[in-house]
């Protein structure tokens, strides 16, 4: 178990004791130790005064180790061995309990662990240890180890109970008695927090990815939006360096990561387009990589660009049909299309089509065109008569952006000369340029439905 400090106190199941004046005025270090063969998650949760997660900035656990005001700070990756820096005396006034626990990622029960402790600490000094074995447990696969709770004062609790469930069980406890949507809720957080910690394990630049799309979405009001998202990729034969380079490949993943934030899958459905349209099925955290090459061997390059055709497969998978429409067609789910190309359409007018019906549909259409436009994402400013002259390779989509006649405005364009050159960050910005706007009027028009 370690060396003890003489001034250290064991502290028993269920005892309770008021935090000394020296935790108060300077930084108190928990110390959590869980000797076990399985992997074990360790989190400290920042609850209100009903003992609710209501701030899930405050959920402490190694995707998140910084609380908003830097209050609580998890230390160390070692998922059996961590340390929380914790200042109490800056802590939110919203949270009045800091509760430590322990979660089995996996197979096994806590009955298994080895001798475990978790210790409270100031300035290098163990004042108090609650230690515990497998034998102080039975089938559960989560604990609730320690809390340090506000009553009057700051106390610490050595609790050492659990559940047999894991987290799920464990976010829904910190819930209190909840409905049946806020069941729901926090069985897509435990799906989106699995999501996660799977991309850590297979996929950690995906992750890194989907952290900047996560600031975007927070950003623009869309932290907790769910939505459905779709590539359609032009496979003209004027696409070929840019496959050949891997540059559809990067972006694709770029997407990927993007729809990680909007949808707890970890998927999105791929479309091709070019003399004919294609329906090539997920793109997945399992399967990603080396995706856009097997898929150029199943499907060549086209000669011809046929917008219209993708769009029409696009509606036909996610509403069954692709009619020409007049009233709106609801649905919970929106559908977030990113539509890449690099040249002009052989379809005008279907393509209008398409834009103009689908505009009752809870579908939005984000074009980006690779080569020169007015809208190039680094001409945003005025640009000279001779520049727009130069800059019209995507007349037809800048126009598609701004078509008068639609139910609502679902769609969006921009392009770029080089995909690769774009940061991550301002891509997922100009992604969510207009979609925010979107969403509320298709809420407020009923196409989308909440």
């Amino acid at each position: 178990m370690g060396i003890r400090s003489e001034m250290m106190r064991l502290l028993i199941t269920g005892e309770r004791i008021q935090v000394p004046d020296s935790m108060l005025s300077s930084q108190l270090e928990v110390e959590v130790q869980l000797q076990s063969q399985q992997l074990i998650d360790i989190a400290c949760f920042g609850l209100d005064d009903q003992r609710k997660l209501s701030d899930d900035r405050y959920m402490i656990f190694y995707n998140q180790t910084k609380s908003p005001g830097n209050e609580i700070c998890l230390q160390g990756t070692n998922n059996q061995a961590v340390s929380f820096v914790i200042n109490l005396a800056k802590m939110a006034p919203t949270v009045h309990n800091l509760v430590f626990t322990a979660t089995i990622d996996g197979e096994g029960t806590m009955s298994e662990i080895l001798p475990s402790y978790i210790r409270f600490k100031t300035q290098g000094q163990i004042l108090f240890s609650y230690e515990f074995t497998g034998n102080d447990f039975k089938n559960e696969k989560t604990i609730i180890l320690s809390e340090i709770y506000y009553k009057n004062m700051w106390r610490i609790n050595a609790v050492g109970k659990g559940f047999n469930g894991g987290l799920g069980v464990l976010l829904e406890h910190f819930g209190g008695e909840v409905s049946a949507d806020s069941v729901s809720n926090q069985s897509d957080s435990v799906k989106k927090i699995e999501l996660e910690k799977k991309l850590e394990k297979q996929a950690p630049r995906l992750l890194n990815l989907a952290k900047k799309a996560k600031i975007s979405l927070e950003k623009v009001g869309l932290k907790n939006h769910d939505a459905k998202v779709a590539l359609c990729l032009d496979i003209s034969g004027s696409m070929s360096s840019l496959y050949k380079k891997g540059k559809i490949q990067e972006f694709a993943e770029r997407i990927l990561a993007l729809a990680t934030r909007f949808d707890d899958d970890g998927a999105i459905d791929i479309f091709l387009f070019g003399q004919n349209a294609h329906n090539v099925g997920e793109l997945t955290v399992d399967n990603f990589s080396g995706f856009v090459d097997r898929m150029n061997k199943k499907y060549p390059l086209e000669g011809g660009t046929y917008y219209s055709k993708g769009m029409k497969l696009i509606r036909e998978h996610y509403f069954k049909e692709a009619p020409s429409r007049k009233t709106p067609f609801p649905q919970a789910l929106p559908v977030y299309v990113m539509f890449i190309t690099d040249g002009a359409t052989s379809d005008e007018n279907k393509t209008r089509a398409q834009i103009k019906d689908s505009s009752y549909e809870p579908i939005f259409w984000q074009f980006m065109a690779i080569g020169k436009s007015k809208k190039d994402r680094k001409k945003r400013k005025e640009l000279d008569r001779s520049q727009l002259l130069a800059r019209t390779s995507f007349t037809f989509l800048e126009e598609l952006d701004e078509m008068e006649g639609r139910f609502i405005d679902n769609a969006n364009f921009f392009s770029v000369e080089d995909p690769a050159q774009i940061a991550d960050d301002e891509l997922y910005d100009l992604l969510l340029e207009e979609y925010p706007e979107w969403v509320k009027k298709a809420v407020k028009n009923k196409v989308l439905v909440k």
